[in-house]
């Protein structure tokens, strides 16, 4: 993970509010949200979110369409990273593993394929929503 005092104002603003957010956001949300620090376009948005997920500071959430600040001081160097996303609350657990990863790899160069990255994401019901509802 790079250091955050290399983050341009954008880019900083735009991983604060990740950090202090409940849940995940998606851009379009970030930008209201930061009309008052002068964001005005989408593109100011998702410039500083393609950097901040290149630098392993914030994670895209493919199933939402929407973005986390990274919840790990772990090693983004690996191509595996593990989400467990609550449809209740919107409450989202990161997980990173070596081991898995190591497995998971083997398993996708045994058949040839050449994988880019890979994010897998849990979707179901938190152990705390799951205990209020009983």
């Amino acid at each position: 993970m790079a250091a955050r005092d290399v983050l341009t104002k954008n880019q900083l603003s735009v991983l604060e509010k990740l950090e202090a957010a409940s849940g995940p956001l998606s851009a379009y949300t970030l930008l209201d949200q930061l009309r008052e620090r002068g964001f005005r376009a989408p593109l100011q948005v998702y410039r500083a979110l393609d950097s901040l997920v290149k630098s392993g500071f914030v994670h895209r959430l493919e199933s939402l369409n929407s973005f986390v600040a990274c919840a790990e001081p772990h090693d983004h160097s690996h191509s595996m990273t593990a989400f467990a996303i609550c449809d209740t609350c919107g409450q989202v657990t990161e997980m990173s593993d070596h081991d898995v990863d190591h497995r998971l790899d083997e398993w996708v160069r045994s058949t040839g394929f050449a994988a880019k990255k890979a994010v897998i994401e849990f979707r179901g019901t938190c152990a705390k929503c799951r205990a209020e509802a009983a």
